[in-house]
């Protein structure tokens, strides 16, 4: 085992890329594509969700290569702080951001998250959770909750909630393969049957669940729902249906790129990496201010170090690769689509 003082670095005292091991989670609403697509080889049944790049005390990542293999990520973070980098969201040991999988072979529960200062107050100063969704795939009638179709008052949802009438007030929007939504604090949303998504949130797992289509668990109860705190967060003002923004391609020797999302919490791009006819291997690097994630959503290839100092990492459709802050230079080669995550 790597002794604790010691860190993975190249000759130049620059760490080294690793790939992570993600925790599963068995929602009753979730399915087999996570295991069957992404060869997760999790023993779940059904597999709802992977949390790929997490240190969260409720599903923390595993070191997967490299001399730190088989350690948690937040124990590694703890002992390799530089690794987060300088920005000022990074605490020690700790990220600032959660990136997972989700197989919705059901409907998710119509919920709505906290912002920050609610969730600091009223769930041991815990973050909120703004998120966004990026479509890996959705079959041809899939949807999603986002909001309402017009105002509502707390009266009318409660009396809606009661009757079982709720659904009438959702707005149900149409979900299509490559889609990206940005879902704030407070949005009343649900992910619909049919869909696979990579999500990528705050770094919390603070869930209020406003209703749930009279679901019970495995023991034949009903699932809790969060009435009450839901309606102290829930954004009540009607939504205009969300649209798809127009999204430009930046290309560079060996990849393309593009922005999916920005906020104060993390930016996402897509990565379209295809070296093979221009044969020169695509350049990648971080900065000092922070970490980056790679989330290999489609092919494979390999990753290595531009000075031959370290061993090549391959990585194949479903791999999440944590990249620390001040990386050793590093060469791609492949074929493959990645979402990029930065703070």
């Amino acid at each position: 085992m790597i002794n604790k003082s010691m860190s993975w670095k190249d000759e130049a005292g620059r760490p080294f890329p690793f790939l992570l091991k993600p925790q599963g989670k068995d929602y009753l609403w979730g399915g087999t594509r996570l295991n069957d697509d992404f060869s997760k080889g999790i023993n779940l049944a059904p597999l709802a969700e992977t949390w790929e790049c997490s240190t969260h005390p409720d599903g923390p990542s595993t070191v997967a290569s490299g001399p730190f293999a088989g350690r948690l990520l937040p124990e590694v973070l703890k002992d390799h702080p530089e690794y987060l980098g300088t920005h000022p969201r990074a605490e020690k040991g700790q990220l600032p951001i959660l990136i997972k999988l989700i197989d919705a072979c059901q409907d998710l529960s119509v919920q709505v998250h906290p912002n920050d200062a609610y969730a600091a107050e009223h769930e041991n100063g815990s973050l909120g959770k703004t998120e966004m969704w990026y479509v890996l795939d959705a079959r041809k009638d899939t949807h999603l909750v986002y909001g309402f179709y017009h105002d509502m008052d707390r009266e009318t949802l409660k009396k809606g909630l009661l009757e079982g009438t709720v659904e009438k007030y959702l707005q149900r929007v149409a979900v299509r393969k490559d889609d990206g939504f940005f879902v704030e604090p407070g949005t009343v949303h649900g992910i619909g049957a049919g869909s696979l998504i990579a999500e990528i949130q705050e770094s919390s797992n603070i869930t209020y669940r406003l209703y749930d289509y009279n679901r019970v668990d495995k023991n034949g109860q009903p699932r809790q729902l969060h009435v009450e705190q839901a309606l102290q967060v829930a954004d009540l003002k009607g939504r205009a249906e969300p649209r798809q923004p127009m999204r430009m391609l930046r290309y560079r020797p060996g990849y393309a790129s593009e922005l999916l999302c920005r906020c104060k919490y993390f930016q996402v791009e897509r990565m379209l990496v295809n070296t093979e006819r221009c044969r020169k291997m695509m350049d990648f690097q971080t900065e000092a201010n922070s970490f980056q994630v790679l989330l290999c959503i489609g092919g494979c290839g390999v990753m290595a170090d531009a000075g031959k100092a370290g061993e090549p990492l391959n990585f194949f459709r479903g791999d999440c690769i944590f990249v620390p802050a001040s990386c050793t230079p590093l060469k791609i080669h492949g074929r493959a689509q990645f979402l990029k995550v930065s703070c």
